[in-house]
């Protein structure tokens, strides 16, 4: 339901010849980081057996993860930041071996930013289902072959859970600050709920606290372009020739329609032709269908197929009310500084979400309203308004913890 690549999460442009042809060739069976790649800035946590939610039973568990600055000798410097749907641990940093884009914050992340790595110890986990080091779809089971169609289900709170034990081994019983945007922010707001007296702070950024009707509905078609690939094979393709990459680049230009608001798409393509070949009865293409083709070819070179699917799963599990109670109940127990922030034009994560998190979290920094930012960019623009959302994650840095 987002995407993080910073050259991705920047203003919508017209795609040129020169971009088109960076993707020629048919794109690899799958995306994922691999056992044997090169290991780019990555840690691996050794987690262990983990069961999950639904009663299914990891044997071992990995967590691949990135660190940003130096931990001190307290380790009361760390803060953990959750990616979102298509990021991974590479928050900030040179595309490079290991590493097939940049970092997706990079304007918020690193010395003299928001989250100044001078101070601070930014700790960035891929989450459990991930394909960029963790144990996910992708990477190999117990008996040496790929998960692929047997990987368990697994939820938000699986994933949190895991985390935690991350935090244990690095020895932080308490992080200054927990962050995350969209789905990110869903495992940041399960962390603060799961372990209450592991944060001082807590980022809240262009989430919610229960998936709705409207984003499950999405989400089905996205899962559907995949399923419907004839190259899909129930999810045990590692093997073939050729991956689902066609549906797995439609479900992403699925996406990213949602990802941009309307007055963005529309004021920068407008009815633009692709090329001096008509759309209209001609066979040529608008510009907006190439930006969005351009797009979703380009995420599967860096992306896999069952991990898409298992965490589209985990964001439709996502209700901080189930089996907990009323949702003031729930989210009362969150008092520590909390930022809750959400983009004005954002048709994906409509802000109404973020004012009823601020309505029932004690802890709000802004009372009873989030903090609102007007942007053009949609659900995107907390990737690529950089200043102005570093400027609230400094303010809930300042804040005196309780």
């Amino acid at each position: 339901m987002d995407w993080q690549s910073p050259a991705e999460s920047l203003p919508s442009a017209f795609v040129s010849e020169a971009m088109q042809s960076t993707l020629r060739g048919t794109p690899p069976v799958t995306g994922a980081w691999r056992d044997g790649d090169h290991l780019g800035s990555r840690s691996f946590c050794q987690v262990g057996s983990l069961t999950t939610e639904h009663g299914d039973t990891f044997p071992h568990v990995r967590l691949s993860y990135e660190t940003f600055g130096e931990l001190n000798e307290t380790k009361t410097n760390a803060l953990l930041v959750f990616h979102a749907l298509t990021g991974d641990s590479h928050i900030t940093g040179s595309a490079g071996p290991g590493h097939p884009t940049a970092g997706w914050w990079s304007g918020v992340v690193g010395p003299g930013l928001a989250l100044d790595t001078d101070t601070w110890c930014v700790i960035v986990p891929n989450v459990l289902g991930g394909c960029q080091g963790s144990t996910g779809p992708s990477s190999f089971a117990p008996d040496g072959k790929e998960w692929g169609s047997r990987f368990p289900y697994v939820t938000i709170r699986d994933q949190v859970l895991a985390t935690k034990v991350l935090a244990e081994q690095l020895g932080i019983e308490v992080f200054a600050a927990v962050l995350g945007g969209s789905m990110g922010g869903m495992h940041a707001l399960e962390w603060a709920i799961m372990f209450p007296d592991s944060y001082e702070r807590l980022a809240l950024i262009a989430t919610s606290a229960i998936t709705s009707a409207d984003q499950l509905g999405g989400n089905s078609l996205q899962r559907e372009a995949i399923m419907v690939d004839p190259f899909f094979e129930s999810g045990d393709y590692y093997d073939h020739d050729e991956g689902p990459y066609r549906g797995l680049a439609l479900a992403r230009r699925m996406a990213l329609v949602n990802y941009r608001s309307p007055s963005e798409l529309n004021d920068r393509f407008q009815r633009t032709w692709q090329s001096r070949v008509s759309p209209l009865g001609d066979n040529g293409r608008f510009a907006v269908e190439s930006y969005l083709d351009f797009h979703g070819n380009k995420f599967t070179r860096r992306f896999d197929a069952n991990s898409y699917l298992v965490l589209v799963d985990a964001m439709n599990s996502h209700d901080v009310t189930r089996d907990r109670g009323e949702l003031s109940e729930v989210l009362g127990v969150i008092t520590h500084p909390t930022l809750i922030l959400g983009i004005a034009s954002d048709r994906l994560f409509p802000v109404e979400q973020q004012h009823e998190l601020a309505t029932h979290i004690p802890g709000s920094l802004s009372g009873t309203d989030a903090i609102v930012l007007e942007s053009p960019y949609g659900h995107d623009g907390f990737l690529i308004e950089s200043d102005r959302v570093g400027g609230a994650l400094r303010d809930l840095l300042s804040t005196p913890a309780e």
